[in-house]
Order: C-alpha cells, then sequence, then structure tokens
C-alpha cells in the first residue's frame, strides 16, 4: 500500500498517524451512497487501496477517497463482500467489550418491544452485527457466525451471551453453504456443555419442540410468530388445507383457533412427524398430517376439483440469487394460482415469501398476476413482513425480506 502512504504525505497529512495506527481500507473515489448512508457492505470493486497486511477476519478503519472516515469493519479479502462495516464511530474499540455491549443493546430493544421469551436477539446488519444470528428459545441460544471476521469473535460472543443471560446452553448452527464462500467450513456443535437439543418452547400459548440440533435453520422460524396469530378469525370452522407445513406451526394455530379440520403437508418424513408430535403436544384431534410433494398434491387436487376454506402456503425460499429471479416468480405465481384454485369462493388464501430478492411490491404483483390467470378477486385482509424481534432497516434488503399475506379470494 506504498502509494496509498505516498498519497497521504503529499496531501500534508502525517504518515506516522496511518502507519502507526489501525489498518486500513480506502474506497474508489466513485462508490455507491448507499454506504455513505449507513450500508455496511463494502463490495470488492468499490475498493481502492487495501494494507497489504490485512489477512481475513481483521478489523480496518475504511476511508473515503479524499481520506473522510466512514467506519471500522471487518475485512475478508477472498469474499465478494471483502468488508463489513461494524461501527461508524472512529472512538468504538472492536473488542469483547465491543460486542457485549451490542448483544445487551439488542437485548434491551427486544425487552422494550415486547420480545422476551423466544426472539431473534441478534439479527446480523439490522442489530449492526453483519452476518451474526442469534436465536433464543427461553433459556437456550442458537447462534450462526456467517462470515469469517463475526466468526473469529465468537468465543467472545458465547462470553457476552453466559454474562447476559446465564444460559441453559449454546449451540452452533454453522452448517451453512454460504460459509464456505468466505472460506469457512460447515460445522455444528455445543458452546456450552451439552444439553438435550430438541427443548420445549410456548408460542401464543402453544407447545412446540424445537429441534436445535437437527431442525432447519436454527431449530424453528421465529420471524413467523406474530403472522401466525393473524389467522386466528378466518380459520373458524373452517376447512384448512396448510402446504410447505414444515412442524405444522400455522395448521396447529389452525386447529386451536376453532378450524373444523386441518390437512398439512410437507415432503420431509422428519418435518412431518415433528408436527404430529407438536399436535399431540397441544392435545389437537382436529389435524392430521401427510409426508406428500405439496406441488404436486396441489397439481393434482386442483384438476379434481377439491376445495377448502383455506389455504395457507409457506414454501422455502425460491431463490438465493438474482440470477434465478424470474424463476422465483414463476415458482411462486404458479404455488398461489393452485393455492387459488383449490379455494370455495371467498375463501382465504394465506401465503408467504422469504426470498428477499422478491421485495414486498412484486410480491403482490406476483400474486395479484395469478389471481388474473386464476379469474378470480382478491380483497386484502393481512399484509406485513416478519416479526418486530427481527427489525427491518431501510435500505437493507436483506433485512426486509419476509412477506406474509392473507388475502380473500372471491
Amino acid at each position: 500500500m506504498a502509494h496509498f502512504w505516498k498519497e497521504m504525505q503529499i496531501s500534508g497529512i502525517s504518515s506516522k498517524v496511518y502507519l502507526c495506527g489501525m489498518k486500513k481500507v480506502v474506497l474508489k473515489r466513485k462508490i455507491s451512497h448507499r454506504i455513505a448512508d449507513g450500508h455496511p457492505w463494502i463490495f470488492s470493486n468499490e475498493i481502492d487501496l487495501m494494507d497489504d497486511e490485512i489477512v481475513g477476519g481483521d478489523i480496518a478503519e475504511v476511508y473515503t477517497h479524499d481520506k473522510k472516515f466512514i467506519g471500522k469493519g471487518y475485512v475478508n479479502p477472498i469474499s465478494r463482500i471483502p468488508v463489513r462495516i461494524l461501527t461508524r464511530k472512529q472512538s468504538d474499540n472492536v473488542d469483547a467489550d465491543f460486542f457485549y455491549r451490542a448483544i445487551l443493546n439488542a437485548w434491551e430493544y427486544r425487552k422494550t418491544i415486547g420480545y422476551t421469551e423466544n426472539c431473534r436477539l441478534i439479527f446480523g446488519e439490522a442489530d449492526s452485527l453483519p452476518q451474526l444470528i442469534i436465536d433464543k428459545f427461553n433459556d437456550y441460544f442458537v447462534i450462526q457466525t456467517l462470515a469469517l471476521g463475526i466468526d473469529r469473535w465468537k468465543k467472545e460472543i458465547t462470553e457476552a451471551l453466559e454474562k447476559i443471560f446465564s444460559p441453559k446452553g449454546i449451540y452452533e448452527r454453522n452448517d451453512v453453504p454460504v460459509r464456505e464462500l468466505e472460506g469457512l467450513d460447515q460445522r455444528k456443535g455445543f458452546l456450552s456443555k451439552p444439553f438435550e437439543t430438541r427443548i420445549p418452547i410456548v408460542e401464543n400459548g402453544l407447545k412446540f419442540l424445537v429441534d436445535v440440533e437437527k431442525g432447519q435453520k436454527t431449530g424453528y422460524f421465529l420471524d413467523q410468530q406474530d403472522n401466525r396469530r393473524a389467522i386466528q378469525h378466518i380459520v373458524k370452522d373452517a376447512d384448512v388445507l396448510g402446504a410447505f407445513c414444515y412442524t405444522g406451526t400455522f395448521e396447529i394455530h389452525a386447529a386451536y383457533y376453532g378450524a373444523k379440520h386441518v390437512l398439512g403437508l410437507d415432503i420431509s418424513e422428519n418435518a412431518v412427524q415433528q408436527a404430529r408430535e407438536n399436535a399431540a403436544l397441544n392435545k389437537l384431534s382436529n389435524i392430521e398430517f401427510k409426508c406428500v410433494n405439496a406441488f404436486d398434491a396441489l397439481k393434482e387436487w386442483s384438476k379434481e376439483g377439491k376445495k377448502w376454506d383455506v389455504v395457507m402456503l409457506d414454501p422455502p425460499s425460491f431463490t438465493k440469487t438474482r440470477e434465478n429471479i424470474q424463476k422465483a416468480i414463476s415458482g411462486y405465481k404458479e404455488i398461489n394460482l393452485r393455492g387459488m384454485k383449490l379455494l370455495k369462493p371467498g375463501g382465504f388464501l394465506v401465503t408467504s415469501s422469504c426470498t428477499n430478492l422478491v421485495q414486498p411490491e412484486l410480491f403482490y404483483e406476483i400474486i395479484e398476476m395469478a389471481a388474473r390467470d386464476a379469474r378470480r378477486t382478491l380483497r386484502q385482509v393481512v399484509f406485513q413482513a416478519q416479526s418486530a424481534d427481527h427489525p427491518i432497516i431501510k435500505g437493507l434488503e436483506n433485512t426486509n425480506y419476509l412477506k406474509f399475506l392473507i388475502v380473500q379470494v372471491l
């Protein structure tokens, strides 16, 4: 980075400050306004100069081309996003206390808005801790460190959790492919003394088992906990079909809220077994689960003319790359079209998308396209995002990822 130091000397800025201080990254003259506006990601094509001594996981100061301080962040030169900003304050030291204070602040926010027993304690960029996920299931915690720079602080993050919460257990769910893009291996296991990894929780007065070892993501989808309450009036005395039910949380809520009968579908035998176990925990008899391919079942049953009062669709993400966005649009349109065809006139469609590349406006357009093809009219009941313990930050698309819609299909 000799050229950078020469520039500093020519511009009259003491090289001593820079040579002896923290490692530096300097951005190009023309960069996206989003960085100055608060976005924490800095892409490789936005970097002009990087200290030669920087190695993956280091903390560096970031400057504009004209030497203005932007922030401090962790660096991974091999990543498509080499720098992720942790703080905009030059006085902040990124150390164990920094992470302790950040987690404590996040916890105070959750308590203030009423999420205490089960919640997403840390939601990555939305809590100024990029690529860190921490879910709280009463006295147990599940951690994901999805980038090299945050993975280096896993020990300090674990110690902060122990200090703040005195938890019964902490588990690592880093068995995700995205880590390999950062040069990290996939792994999972205990970060505390071993414990029973099937954890009982209570949500909206209902009991569920969370399998933090074998379940999807961190073991449970906390982001839908508020949305599951939103179905309580439309399912009363209704025949309800739930596709892509996973462990049956929406379906069990429907049965609890007074549905006449609920049928849940999922392709995973293990998920279906857990769903049945969750239904038994709540002593519900008006519900059943079948292990089938939901895509095929929706298509077949619409041809057969089967009808329900309520159809609920909660599919997995259809794409994680922009290259496949059109495929995702087609997929969402197709399953929602099939869902509408299975509804009685005046029935309700409950549909979700967790694909963050499909933003809310586009998702609604997709549902409307499906309605036109089905020759049905829609009346919106609810259109909202994930629960507030997964806060949305304006300008950070990945924080505004979940779309939850209830419409009456006339």
